[in-house]
């Protein structure tokens, strides 16, 4: 975007390019794999899973704008990065504009989490506190994990595991081996999602002094990372199968991996800006899957 063109931008516009929003259908991927989970076992229920749909994509909206915040004022990001335009760092917003839309954010993703502990417990709480801070402490705050290369870690932590239990114990009051086990494919590519932003960001990120897994990795092992989580999640279904932990109908989501193949043609061949639609890409990979697993068990 032109300097000229970023001139003519509203506050709306300005906001809706610091939320992202093409990051959403990816944060939604737990929510409806933990949902229909819930309608397999005669248990889903409409209102919490709609807050927790909330909740989800509050807290992406939410570390979306922290992590435009604070990486510009770890000094990540430079005129040369690749990646979509962040609001601060092109001067369309103050540093504290942002931060306080970022809480703002923040508060009502927990208005939300509120109404679930009152439906389930404290525990809900709890969790939600340390998604916020861990939402926080990407980018931010005095150890940001995505510095060290742990981002990967606490993304399949908070938006496989957390997401998809965590949906479906809001609706059913326990967490089935089903859920469990779902959380993992889902964990993978909402990660891949990550691997695929670090893998674009690589060189920018090294000399920024951002350690991120992929600069750790390099490019040769980021894409070998990709693989494997995109791999693993397609893999992981026939075992659940076989396993009778999940319907036979919930191979459904294999229809999928022609999504799935033509984002990975892209990873493995392109760098760079170019990686944006793979980015996108994976998101809505991740969002369909999850999407046709639910019609295999409506279909089971």
């Amino acid at each position: 975007m032109s300097a000229k063109e970023q001139r003519k931008l509203n506050n709306f516009q300005i906001w809706w390019l610091a939320i992202r929003p093409r990051t959403l259908p990816a944060a939604a991927s737990g929510v409806v794999m933990g949902s229909a989970l819930a309608w397999a076992d005669h248990s889903f229920q409409i209102l919490p899973a709609l807050a927790a749909l909330f909740v989800a994509l509050l807290l992406q909206i939410g570390s979306n704008v922290a992590n435009d915040v604070y990486d510009f004022e770890r000094g990540a990001d430079t005129a040369e990065r690749q990646g979509p335009l962040r609001v601060t760092q092109a001067r369309l917003l103050t540093p504290s504009q942002v931060k306080s839309g970022m809480w703002i954010i923040f508060f009502l993703a927990a208005v939300f989490g509120l109404y679930l502990a009152y439906l389930r417990g404290w525990e809900i709480i709890l969790v939600g506190m340390f998604a916020i801070i861990s939402a926080i402490a990407y980018t931010g705050g005095p150890f940001p994990l995505g510095y060290y290369g742990l981002g990967d870690l606490f993304v399949f932590i908070f938006f496989g595991l957390v997401a998809v239990t965590g949906t479906y114990f809001v609706q059913v009051g326990s967490i089935s081996a089903a859920a469990w086990w779902m959380a993992v494919p889902v964990g993978l590519m909402i990660t891949a999602i990550l691997v695929v932003n670090n893998l674009r960001d690589l060189e920018n990120d090294k000399k920024a002094g951002k350690h991120t897994l992929a600069v750790r990795l390099g490019a040769k092992g980021t894409r070998t990372e990709y693989l494997f989580c995109m791999a693993a999640a397609y893999l992981l279904l026939p075992m659940l199968v076989f396993l009778k932990i999940i319907p036979t109908f919930s191979m459904l989501a294999w229809v999928s991996i022609p999504l799935a193949l033509k984002v990975l043609r892209v990873v493995r061949t392109q760098q760079g800006q170019a990686l944006n639609v793979a980015l996108a890409g994976t998101g809505q990979t991740a969002f369909v899957y999850s999407i046709l697993f639910w019609v295999g068990i409506l279909l089971s």
